[in-house]
């Protein structure tokens, strides 16, 4: 079983994107389930994700608590075994599930998949395929639940670069195997959370303090 979790905050214009792709997966419907954890967002997304309770179990806070906390809320509400994280305002490939699913059920010694991902603009047309082994993202990994759990989840003191040092806690114990093939869809707009300079400096000295890099 997967669980695909989709945070999303004030990304109303992109985010029915992002769960049409989750609804269209190719693996069979009762090997997944659909999570959106709407981190009190203000732009009338909630309106928009009432649309979509028939397909996702829908959560919507009271208060804001950042991604990392966004989704660790999603892994904790999680039934499945496999845990996959897609950003409001990214897509994916309609095949990507079933073949993450695949690969980590034919091989216990994985305990993550990664894929390649097609950056995209403002109407989808794919800009650049980047290999995600050395340019890696947070979204498109599937990751045994059990190990995220192990390693204790996101840190929520980050409000940026969580995913960076989820990274650095998961490699020490785990590994990432990537898939060449890219099927997750990163999109580039003027409000990506990575273009505001000072807060993406900030934790990268919190990053840089708590991992002695």
């Amino acid at each position: 079983m997967i669980s695909l979790i989709i945070t999303t905050y004030n990304y109303a214009h992109y985010v029915e994107r992002a769960i049409r792709s989750a609804i269209e997966q190719s693996v069979e419907k009762n090997h997944y389930e659909i999570i959106i954890v709407n981190d009190a967002s203000t732009d009338g997304t909630e309106r928009i994700l009432e649309n979509y309770t028939p397909y996702a179990r829908v959560f919507n806070l009271e208060k804001n608590t950042g991604l990392a906390g966004a989704r660790n809320f999603g892994i904790k509400k999680a039934i499945g075994q496999f845990i996959v994280f897609l950003d409001a305002d990214d897509y994916i490939h309609g095949d990507m599930l079933k073949v993450q699913k695949l690969f980590l059920e034919q091989n216990n010694k994985l305990d993550a998949v990664s894929v390649d991902y097609h950056i995209v603009d403002e109407r989808g047309t794919h800009l650049q395929h980047v290999d995600a082994s050395e340019h890696p993202i947070a979204c498109g990994v599937m990751f045994r639940k059990d190990y995220l759990y192990s390693i204790g989840l996101y840190d929520e003191s980050f409000r940026a670069r969580e995913e960076e040092d989820l990274r650095l806690r998961w490699l020490e114990k785990y590994n990432i195997h990537n898939i060449a093939v890219p099927l997750y869809r990163y999109r580039m707009h003027g409000n990506n959370l990575t273009k505001d300079n000072e807060v993406m400096d900030i934790h990268k000295e919190k990053l840089q303090s708590k991992h002695q890099l």
